[in-house]
Order: structure tokens, then C-alpha cells, then sequence
């Protein structure tokens, strides 16, 4: 209330309350005009008028001011607090940093009390929001399952306590619930194995927004372009697995069109990788099995209501052979001795068929399969393929031949002559 010289420190506001009461003072104006520029009831103007009359400006001021709060947090709960933050949580945000204090050490502290607290001791800075490009806003869609964002993460999600990994993550755009696996590199398996997850846990959804990826498109230009001759789009094993499965698949233009799982992943490297280096996660193995658990609670969470009821996802029929689906499915030539040649590798098709052409399935779980349409061929594979003998080229001796020299009357020596001319002899 007092300055460091016992100057009493009068806010704007309270100075325009002062002003006008000193004007009702001088009968300037009466206590009704007064009660309708301030904005308060005639009653409270009569108490303020009283007080400023005895205590002249200090009347005007609250009495509360410069006491101590009833409901303040007592300071060696802030000291501990403080103390636990730097141990502990010194790179957690005060919004994690408090769930985590009343989980682990139950200490109820609201995140906006420990950023102001974090702020006051220079642990925490807020980061100046950047001026973004403007664009529209795109309403969510109706009901769970009508459309999932997919994407992947690259990111040290273990900080270095074991491999790298990429986490294939999804979620649904109308509620926000989440799916994610970790995996060790982003490709179409990794991307058919989140998928198969993903409907294990919810369903077949009806879209699939992503990126442009070559996993996830073929982005080889057209070898022609005028039409009729023009080439059509040749779909990747990722784009055939969907079309088989019913799921259209939409590539986005910008980052931001699908900014919901981009928003997505930048909450999880914050509070995810917090939450694993906690429970001291360091395989990748260990990392799925914790985010098994993680998706339940976060989905509870942060999870919202679509705007309309109803599941859209459909149920995986036991008629749809989904290992078959999800692998990368290659044809090849089964030559005259039924071999079949695949990733440099020869094998041999021990069954009898007049199959010309075969597709090769690469599953999953790493188990291979050659099929000729419905039908599953035995086949074994040629560890030592026989090499050819070089063949040893003879070396032919040339003959000695003998250099014949033209004699001197030789048209060859003289130059050639036409006949008539006056040069020409006979």
C-alpha cells in the first residue's frame, strides 16, 4: 500500500474513486451522479464519502490490501515444491510439473500457481507466440471414426537410454482419441503394422488423412501427360492395403491441414518422453507396452464428444484375412523350372502348377508366402545356386602374311588418272 518512503501508492482507478468523491465533498455533484460515473450503488458511495472525510486518500483504498491471504499456500510448501522441481521435473512444463507433483509426491499445487511461482525464480519463460500464417478453420468431423490423421514421429523418444524410434501415431477427428506404436524406422511395414493396431483396437475407420510420404504415395511424375496416353497413378502397398480394406485415403497439401496429429506428436514428446523416463522405459519393446496403458489414460483425459453419436468404425469380419491385406504383396514370373526369383533371392516351388505368374507375401511378423490366387504354394529355398564354368577364350595365332609392295606403274602410286585427260598413259 506504502511505497519504500511511506508514500502512499494510489492505483488509476482509485484515483478517478478519489477525484469524484472529493467533487461530492465540494457539492459539486451529488452522491446519486456519483454512484452512476462509478458504477456502484448509492449506499456504498455514503460509506466511501465517510471514510474519505476522516482518512482523506487513504479511505480510498481496499482494507485488504497488503495483508496476508486466508487461503495462502504456506511458504515451506512452496520451498519443497520448488526443491522437488529442480530435482526432478526441471525440463517439465507447470501444467505436467503439478500433475506429476499430486501423483508422485501428492502435493496439490495448481498448474497457474507453480508457473507463477516458476516464473518469480526465473525457472520458467513463456515463449513468444510467433505471428502464423492465417488459415481456415476446418470443423471436426461428426462421429468417432468417420475420419483418423495418421503420421509418423521421429524423434529420441527414449533420450539416448536406448535406440531411436519413430512412433506411428493416430487420431480420430471428431473425439481425439489416440492410437500410437513405436517402431524402429518409418516404412510401409511400420505403417501396415499402426494400421492393423489401430483397427484391432477401434475398427476399420472410413478415412485415413496423411502426408505425402513416398510410404504412403507414389510420387513419380507422369511419363505422359496428354491425354488419352496419360499414366495412371500407381498405387504403394500402403495405398492398396486401404483401397482393399475399404479406408479412403486423402494426402494433405501442408502440414497444417493435418495439424491435429502434429499437435498431437508435439504433446507427446513433452509429456510422453517425461512419463517413460520416469518409469525408466528403455527398449522399444517396453516403450509399446507402456503406451498401451498410456492411451487409456490420456484418452480420458484430453478425449473429447463428437458433435453426434454413433460408431463409425466397422468390425473386421472373420471373411477379411487382414495378414494377407496388410503385407507387401510383389508378383513375379514363375519360370519353366518353377523358381521364383525375389529380393535377389532364388526360390524353388515344389507344387505342380501351370501358374505363369505368382505374388510373393511378405507378412508382418517377417513370414514369407508365394500364392497363386487363392491357393498357398510349398516352396523351399536355394541356399548355393550353381555357378557357371568360365569359359577360357582361345587365343587364335594369326598368320604371318606377306606385305605386298606395289609396283611403280601401280595407279596407287602414280594417283589416279581419267581416261581423256592429257595426264592419262597407258
Amino acid at each position: 500500500m506504502e511505497d519504500r518512503e511511506g508514500i502512499l501508492m494510489i492505483r488509476p482507478n482509485e484515483l478517478k474513486r478519489y477525484q469524484l468523491i472529493s467533487k461530492v465533498l465540494d457539492k459539486n455533484i451529488n452522491q446519486q451522479e456519483a454512484a452512476e460515473l462509478l458504477g456502484i450503488s448509492d449506499r456504498q458511495v455514503r460509506r466511501i464519502v465517510r471514510r474519505v472525510r476522516v482518512e482523506g486518500e487513504r479511505g480510498i483504498v481496499h482494507r485488504l490490501r497488503g495483508r496476508r491471504g486466508c487461503r495462502r499456500i504456506p511458504d515451506n510448501v512452496r520451498t519443497r515444491v520448488l526443491e522437488l522441481y529442480r530435482e526432478r521435473y526441471n525440463d517439465f512444463g507447470p501444467t505436467l510439473a503439478s500433475e506429476k507433483l499430486l501423483e508422485l509426491d501428492h502435493l496439490r499445487v495448481s498448474d497457474e500457481t507453480l508457473r507463477l511461482w516458476l516464473a518469480s525464480d526465473g525457472l520458467w519463460q513463456v515463449d513468444k507466440r510467433r505471428n502464423r500464417k492465417k488459415r481456415s478453420w476446418r470443423a471436426r468431423k461428426d462421429k468417432f471414426g468417420q475420419m483418423v490423421q495418421m503420421d509418423g514421429s521421429h524423434h529420441d523418444w527414449l533420450e539416448g537410454r536406448g535406440p531411436k524410434l519413430v512412433l506411428m501415431g493416430y487420431i480420430d477427428d471428431a473425439t481425439g482419441k489416440i492410437y500410437g506404436r513405436f517402431f524402429d524406422y518409418e516404412g510401409t511395414l511400420p505403417a501396415m503394422g499402426g494400421l492393423k493396431g489401430y483397427i484391432q483396437r477401434n475398427g476399420i475407420p472410413g478415412q485415413v488423412y496423411l502426408d505425402k510420404h513416398s510410404t504412403y504415395r507414389n510420387n513419380r511424375k507422369y511419363n505422359y501427360t496428354n491425354w488419352p496416353f496419360r499414366d495412371e497413378d500407381e498405387l504403394t502397398q500402403f495405398e492398396r492395403a486401404c483401397r482393399q480394406l475399404g479406408i479412403e485415403v486423402i494426402h494433405a497439401h501442408s502440414p497444417q491441414a493435418k495439424g491435429r496429429v502434429e499437435r498431437l506428436f508435439k504433446t507427446l514428446q513433452d509429456r510422453l518422453v517425461k512419463e517413460m523416463r520416469l518409469m525408466g522405459v528403455k527398449t522399444c519393446t517396453e516403450a509399446n507396452a507402456f503406451i498401451e496403458k498410456y492411451i487409456d489414460k490420456f484418452n480420458a483425459r484430453f478425449a473429447v464428444q463428437a458433435c453426434k453419436k454413433g460408431n463409425v468404425h466397422r468390425l473386421l469380419d472373420k471373411r477379411i484375412k487382414i495378414d494377407d491385406i496388410l503385407s507387401i504383396q510383389t508378383e513375379h514370373v514363375l519360370r519353366n523350372d518353377r523358381t521364383v526369383i525375389h529380393d535377389r533371392k532364388l526360390y524353388q516351388v515344389t507344387n505342380k502348377t501351370r501358374a505363369q505368374r505368382v505374388v510373393v507375401f511378405e507378412y508382418l511378423n517377417g513370414r514369407m508366402a508365394i500364392k497363386y490366387g487363392q491357393e498357398g504354394l510349398d516352396f523351399n529355398v536355394i541356399e548355393e545356386r550353381p555357378q557357371p564354368k568360365p569359359k577360357i577364350q582361345e587365343v587364335k595365332k594369326l598368320k604371318n602374311r606377306l606385305r605386298y609392295i606395289p609396283p611403280r606403274n601401280s595407279p596407287w602410286r602414280v594417283g589416279f588418272r581419267l581416261r581423256g585427260s592429257p595426264c592419262f598413259q597407258n
